[in-house]
């Protein structure tokens, strides 16, 4: 049975439901062994997450998508129950053809993403990176060949710039094609680069976006007081931790002063802003899975977010007026 306080958005302009979390798999085969990766899925359907994000690179040629298409053999209806994301751009090896957007390359992974993760369709594929190499022609050509065949449901982009995210719609618009319905993007606190142009392209065009990283790699998850503990206490991170003290010491003493933990205010954040459909989370563990849920409780007040701004200030808001008169 869902968590029913589960509340579904739909993803950009489509009809498609999603849930306000999306799960990332990119720790699946890494630091996540198979039994503890379908453990951690079988419980986001617990509690109702209905939409999984993975790629073709995950854990090294393609061992993550193995892991979920194992995951979904081992239940009928699992897949049905999910709404299933990857990407395509990145590659087995440096031999020509066998990465990139190149029409050739979309569909050989496309075929090779499909035989990992043991199912018929993928719900939405997405281009890993933006291919000045390829022309859209091409790119669409390609997508518009697989949505034809039911391979592809709906197609998406990730780390695209405005630009490429209006020049994408506007070619497909020219082939009557439904075009790019989603933009994965790095989007936290502490990254917002984003909100110049690519968010304002994203509520234009009727993109869903999917921020990746909303934690910004633990930094915004309580890093102080973790300081010690796991990934936060490597010396690149603990570099970043003194980069950023002072930030994170307002940051965390308001959460403490909410009593939220910092987790979920960084997600309460990002759910806030009305161009996002679902921060990834990347739990390595069934209990990170189920903290990450007290994130849809959390609700911020102008006072709140204002003082959020004070301490992570962003670029001064959409282009070109945070700029420019």
């Amino acid at each position: 049975m869902s968590d029913p306080t589960m509340t579904y958005r739909r993803l950009g302009r489509t009809g498609l439901r999603v849930s306000p979390l999306c799960l990332g798999t990119m720790n699946f085969g890494m630091t996540t062994e198979e039994a503890d990766a379908h453990a951690v899925m079988d419980r986001a359907l617990e509690h109702g997450i209905n939409f999984f994000d993975t790629a073709n690179v995950y854990g090294g040629r393609g061992k993550t998508e193995e892991i979920v298409g194992r995951w979904f053999e081992g239940e009928e209806g699992r897949r049905d129950k999910v709404v299933l994301a990857t990407k395509v751009f990145g590659g087995r090896d440096s031999w020509p053809n066998t990465s990139r957007l190149s029409a050739r390359h979309i569909r050989e992974a496309c075929e090779a993403s499909l035989r990992r993760l043991r199912t018929d369709r993928i719900d939405l594929y997405q281009m890993h990176h933006v291919d000045r190499d390829t022309p859209w022609e091409e790119i669409w050509q390609a997508m518009d060949l697989l949505v034809a065949q039911g391979k592809v449901l709906y197609v998406g982009s990730s780390n695209f710039a405005g630009w490429h995210i209006a020049k994408a719609n506007e070619h497909a618009r020219a082939r009557g094609s439904l075009g790019l319905v989603s933009e994965q993007s790095l989007y936290n606190l502490n990254a917002r680069t984003v909100e110049l142009e690519v968010l304002p392209a994203c509520l234009d065009y009727g993109l869903g976006v999917i921020p990746w990283s909303p934690l910004a790699g633990g930094l915004l998850g309580g890093a102080l007081q973790k300081a010690e503990v796991g990934r936060r206490s490597n010396q690149r991170m603990q570099e970043t931790i003194e980069n950023n003290r002072p930030k994170l010491e307002a940051w965390e003493k308001l959460c403490a002063a909410m009593g939220n933990p910092p987790a979920d205010v960084a997600l309460a954040w990002l759910l806030h802003n009305p161009a996002v459909t679902a921060p990834i989370i990347g739990p390595r563990t069934v209990e990170q899975l189920d903290g990450a849920l007290g994130a849809l409780a959390v609700e911020l007040d102008t006072e709140v977010l204002g003082e959020l701004d004070r301490i992570f200030p962003g670029p001064g808001g959409a282009a070109p007026e945070a700029y420019a008169w």
